[in-house]
């Protein structure tokens, strides 16, 4: 068995640059008030670069008074394209900052997060929701600089449940359903985007919605499109796209023409949702904007700066096509 490569120290760039261990150190990291000859500079970066020198994350961290690590907490549900997209976009955003994104799925059968918190070292603890003042107690006793949002994500997700209503109701619908995600009824963004909807519908004075779960298989879509038809449903808010298309398939089975006899909303607008039949009409909000906005925050927070985190929801708006 070949015997695996040594790894490449800060000696070894120093020994190929001629220089000190503590100067190649301190070039490499930036030294706050310390300047050297342009020619050392280059010697020391074609060194680390010829030799493919990484520094250790520990090493760093010494350097950097902090590590890089920013610890996201993603919720224990399914994770569908538009938290994909915002943990990609967000990752891009940390990494023109030097920091890295690693993702912990948060749940009852996970490490509790603090724990995970202090094993990794992480800096930065940030999540797809928000975290309790006890939670970020504890994180910041575990190490963490920075813990953000602390501030309840609810009105953003509710804003995304009210923009579905307020639109299905401009088109005449006057009795809703709500898609929830099968399995996750009770979590707190499924539950919140359910309430933003039953607040415009009570603000137009029309019942609650009338909320199913639906799984992203077509017996389950068919069954709760069959409930909702009995209680004379003709506008369905999805919580996102890929439960929305679960419930065109669920119309189909029925033979209902969308939106004639149904209509249909979803929220995420992922890239299939153009492609579904008919095509998706659903809520959009700009996920490049959140990733950068959420980073631009986490970077203030590390320089002890005032920080006005933003939610993944950044402006939603409905993106109208044939399923409404």
């Amino acid at each position: 068995m070949t015997r695996p490569a040594k790894r490449v120290t800060s000696q070894d760039v120093a020994r190929a640059a001629g220089v000190s261990r503590t100067t190649v150190s301190f070039v490499l990291n930036g030294k706050p008030g310390l300047t050297f000859p342009e020619e050392t500079v280059n010697r020391v970066l074609d060194a680390a670069r010829q030799l493919d020198y990484r520094p250790r994350a520990s090493a760093r961290a010494l350097a950097a008074g902090r590590s890089d690590i920013v610890l996201l907490a993603v919720p224990d549900l399914p994770i569908g394209e538009g938290i994909s997209r915002f943990i990609e976009e967000l990752a891009a955003a940390l990494a023109a900052h030097s920091l890295t994104l690693v993702t912990h799925l948060a749940g009852a059968r996970s490490r509790p997060l603090p724990d995970v918190c202090a094993t990794l070292e992480a800096s930065v603890v940030t999540a797809v929701e928000y975290f309790s003042e006890e939670m970020a107690e504890a994180l910041h006793r575990a190490g963490a600089q920075v813990v953000l949002p602390v501030q309840d994500s609810a009105p953003a997700m509710r804003e995304i449940g009210r923009i579905q209503a307020e639109y299905l109701v401009s088109r005449g619908h006057r009795c809703l359903g709500y898609a929830l995600p099968a399995g996750v009824a009770h979590a707190p963004m499924a539950r919140q985007r359910l309430d933003g909807a039953a607040a415009a519908c009570a603000a137009t004075g029309i019942d609650r919605p009338v909320a199913v779960e639906v799984s992203l298989d077509a017996a389950s879509a068919a069954q709760a499109v069959g409930d909702w038809r009995s209680r004379s449903v003709t506008g369905v808010c999805a919580f996102n796209d890929e439960v929305a298309m679960a419930v065109l398939a669920g119309a189909r089975a029925h033979g209902l023409t969308v939106p004639t006899d149904m209509a249909v909303v979803g929220a995420d607008d992922i890239p299939v949702a153009r492609l579904a039949a008919p095509p998706l009409t659903t809520v959009a909000f700009d996920l490049h904007e959140a990733g950068r906005r959420r980073a631009e925050a986490i970077v203030a927070g590390l320089k002890n700066q005032e920080t006005h985190p933003a939610m993944p929801a950044l402006g939603p708006q409905v993106i109208r096509r044939e399923s409404a």
